[in-house]
């Protein structure tokens, strides 16, 4: 497997990111060449840990806004970097990404750094990911919270399904599949500011100093075979096959998880904005927990209610402190 590492000159000065990455090398089962993962680690080491995972065509620095308020209430933040995006290692193959390889990648993460009673909060990509990595660590876990995300459930399609065309735009994500499908490289501030092509629920408003930290990752085409191929991923992919049996596992222990598992979506955003209803039914810790819908929100929900995530994960730190 052939990799880039972006230079660390492209995240000199970038405006509200002064974090410093730490990395680990983490692994995955058929790839054997390991990758080196970066990751944010701030606020105090015996604070609670919150674990933030991105998605698609972001890296940490989605979080810029949410991290300071996590660190002054006395948590300890993590937030890494997906392999191919960020400041993580960039495999240059569009084959060489498989769901079933990030879970393996987010979960070497986890145990090298020995997470125990975590907080998980995951948006798109960043809960396909995280939910799966939670199933497969559950004991390392205390609470889940979920922003404009989900996990396809294949033994509830139906469900599912039905849940989907409560969306204003059902069809919304299929369009951007097919549109990232017919690209040789992404400009990924204009993809945000436009909408992943196109969706206005999921466009967000970017100064020109916010699009080049978006954009610092990726020096070129050659760095973006993750972003390029991240739409595909939930669809039938290279020597994986079809990615369902993870989704299927990974739905074993969700429909039993009995700790705190909160939902605060952004209702515009027609891709996932209609999710938390097929979560909260299907997840027994959602009961009685303080669910949000965001009128004005949308897809990149970190972007628009920052302040309201973050309440919202201080409560799961609070209700589920040890002792």
């Amino acid at each position: 497997m052939e990799f880039q590492r972006t230079p660390d000159e492209r995240f000199a000065d970038l405006v509200d990111w002064s974090y410093q990455p730490s990395y680990v090398s983490v692994t995955a089962s058929g790839v054997d060449v390991p990758l080196r993962l970066a990751y944010v680690d701030v606020g105090p080491k015996a604070g609670r840990t919150v674990l933030l995972l991105h998605g698609e065509p972001t890296w940490g620095y989605l979080y810029r806004t949410m991290i300071p308020g996590l660190i002054e209430a006395g948590c300890r933040v993590i937030v890494p970097d997906l392999i191919g995006f960020g400041r993580s290692d960039k495999p240059t193959q569009k084959s060489d990404y498989t769901y079933a390889r990030h879970i393996d990648w987010v979960s070497s993460l986890v145990e090298q750094i020995d997470l125990h009673d975590a907080v998980l909060f995951g948006q798109d990509w960043g809960s396909l990911i995280g939910l799966a990595v939670v199933a497969r660590h559950q004991d390392r876990f205390g609470a889940v919270m979920i922003g404009n995300g989900g996990l396809p459930d294949p033994e509830h399609r139906e469900q599912m399904m039905a849940t989907q065309k409560t969306s204003h735009d059902p069809g919304a994500f299929l369009r951007w599949q097919q549109h990232a499908a017919q690209l040789d490289s992404m400009n990924v501030s204009e993809t945000l500011r436009l909408g992943l092509g196109g969706i206005p629920g999921a466009a967000i408003e970017l100064a020109d100093a916010e699009a080049a930290a978006y954009d610092a990752p990726f020096p070129d085409h050659t760095y973006q075979a993750g972003p390029l191929v991240f739409p595909a991923l939930a669809s039938t992919h290279g020597d994986e096959g079809e990615p369902f049996a993870q989704f299927t596992q990974a739905w074993r222990v969700l429909e039993t998880w009995e700790k705190p598992f909160l939902c605060r979506f952004g209702a515009l955003d027609p891709i996932l904005g209609y999710f938390d209803q097929h979560l909260i039914e299907r997840i027994p810790g959602s009961a009685g927990q303080p669910h949000q819908r965001f009128e004005t929100g949308g897809h990149f929900i970190q972007e628009q209610e920052p302040e309201a995530l973050v309440e919202g994960i201080l409560h799961l730190v609070t209700e589920t402190k040890p002792g």
